[in-house]
């Protein structure tokens, strides 16, 4: 009803902030952000509290409601004790840049001990590598391709990624957001 409404006229990118109930972003990196769409869905199903709005108001023939830019979940979402091993996960570990060079282009992921030498695909053998590193380095041991880690591979604490996830702000920010989030960067002088 209040989508098929506000459908009929286009609504620009409006997303919302999605707040733990303790009020902090549920991740930083991909920020947590839901589509006006969804946002309202969540607010008629009373799972959200409405903290912020925008001036932009959809409406249905009975109904009119501004879109709200920041909510915050009505029940605490326990996070993650540790994090999930995924090649995003590794780049944020290594904060998007090749453990061999620092080159931040064209990433994949490199074993440091080859598959093929019985290698495994855990945090502690899987680092970022960029493209001509990985295949520079094949399936040699570090030492026979005189290529080390600039950091030990480690498995990341949840923590630890979300420190790396502040330093990557998105290039979307509203100014609505601006109480709600810390970034790195806004706290140098």
């Amino acid at each position: 009803m209040l989508a098929a409404a506000a459908l009929s006229r286009p609504v620009p990118h409006c997303p919302a902030l999605v707040l733990n109930a303790d009020h902090r972003p549920l991740s930083y990196y991909p920020l947590s952000l839901w589509s006006w769409q969804d946002t309202i869905k969540a607010v008629f199903l009373e799972r959200v509290n409405i903290l912020e709005e925008y001036d932009r108001v959809v409406h249905s023939a009975r109904f009119e409601m501004r879109l709200p830019s920041v909510v915050s979940l009505k029940t605490y979402i326990r996070p993650a004790r540790r994090p999930a091993f995924t090649r995003f996960n590794v780049f944020l570990r290594d904060q998007f840049e090749c453990q061999y060079c620092g080159d931040p282009k064209d990433l994949t992921f490199d074993h440091v001990i080859p598959r093929s030498k019985g290698g495994r695909t855990t945090w502690e053998n899987v680092v970022t590598a960029c493209s001509p590193c990985n295949l520079n380095k094949g399936g040699r041991m570090p030492n026979q391709a005189k290529m080390h880690p600039r950091i030990r591979p480690h498995p990341p604490t949840v923590n630890e990624l979300r420190e790396h996830g502040r330093k990557f702000p998105p290039n979307y920010l509203h100014e609505s957001w601006a109480d709600y989030l810390y970034w790195d960067s806004e706290l140098e002088p």
